[in-house]
């Protein structure tokens, strides 16, 4: 009989050992599937940022959208990479790379849906390669476990993101305001001016997305304030404070505008220095925090 409950014991802990090792050869096979997906999508995102340039050096002023297809499957498959360490994570991550690579992904849907209905398909440009980078370090970083946020800590992340990426569109924007402007006033008519909308158009677009943004920024201060507790704790507070700033230079740019009229030079140094102090106030706050000081 000892005999036998020993041989039961040797048997069971062989087949521990071998689901064990099985689930680290499913983890592997699962580690390699996603980068797979990452390196496709990470590919496309560079072939579509290759045709926009091919469009926009070429002499005539091309309406194709040639460079839509790629950009679209690349977001699905940019999306995709999240959604499978998700899955493997027990919820969503929002370390550094991943929601650097979030935001990525945000201005590069933004970009596809501004592109396929509006003539900044430029905007693609830039975008593309920057969202192609933000998931190459998102896979190369690793996933972490997910931190176990509920849905209120959830919400309230989710806007913050999305007042990023939107936020972040509107301070390219600004630049290719700030550039088409100063080559219109100094009589230089480069190609890529053409595949720029008016300069009216153009502006409006970008008071537009501050809007939106601004909205956004406003539901993630609102949401922080409800759901966040101890909101000015010793780690927090310079995020706070960062971010209000970049909220109240936010809405003072669009009360000038409204009230006096900004535009043109202004309403570029007023959106990049507020997009600077929101860079700072979370992803600033995050490497530090995460990359340099180890602590979270």
């Amino acid at each position: 009989m000892p005999g036998i409950f020993k041989k039961r014991r040797q048997n069971t802990s062989s087949l521990l050992v071998i689901r064990s090792e099985g689930r680290q050869a499913l983890k592997r096979l699962c580690d390699t599937s996603a980068m797979t997906i990452a390196l496709i999508a990470i590919a496309l995102y560079l072939l579509s940022a290759g045709l926009l340039v091919r469009t926009v050096t070429r002499e005539e002023n091309a309406t194709s959208k040639l460079w839509l297809w790629p950009a679209v499957a690349a977001v699905v498959l940019h999306g995709t990479c999240h959604l499978l360490a998700w899955r493997d994570g027990g919820g969503p991550d929002m370390h550094f790379f991943a929601a650097l690579s979030l935001v990525g992904l945000g201005m590069a849907t933004l970009t596809g849906l501004f592109g396929a209905r509006r003539s900044m398909a430029a905007l693609g440009v830039i975008v593309f390669p920057l969202a192609a980078a933000s998931l190459l370090g998102y896979a190369s970083a690793g996933h972490h476990i997910a931190d176990g946020l509920d849905w209120r800590l959830q919400l309230h992340a989710w806007c913050a993101l999305l007042a990023y990426a939107t936020l972040a569109i509107a301070a390219l924007l600004a630049l290719m305001l700030w550039a088409q402007e100063r080559a219109l006033r100094r009589r230089q008519f480069h190609q890529w001016l053409r595949a720029l909308p008016p300069l009216t158009e153009l502006e409006s677009l970008l008071f537009r997305t501050i809007t939106a943004g601004f909205v956004l920024l406003t539901a993630t201060l609102l949401t922080g304030i409800l759901f966040v507790e101890n909101l000015f704790a010793q780690h927090l507070v310079h995020k706070t404070v960062l971010s209000v700033l970049s909220w109240l230079a936010f809405g003072a740019l669009l009360l000038g505008r409204w009230r006096y009229g900004w535009r043109g030079v202004v309403a570029v140094r007023w959106t990049l220095v507020a997009m600077v102090l929101l860079v700072l106030a979370f992803f600033g706050s995050k490497f530090v925090l995460e990359l340099l000081l180890r602590r979270v």
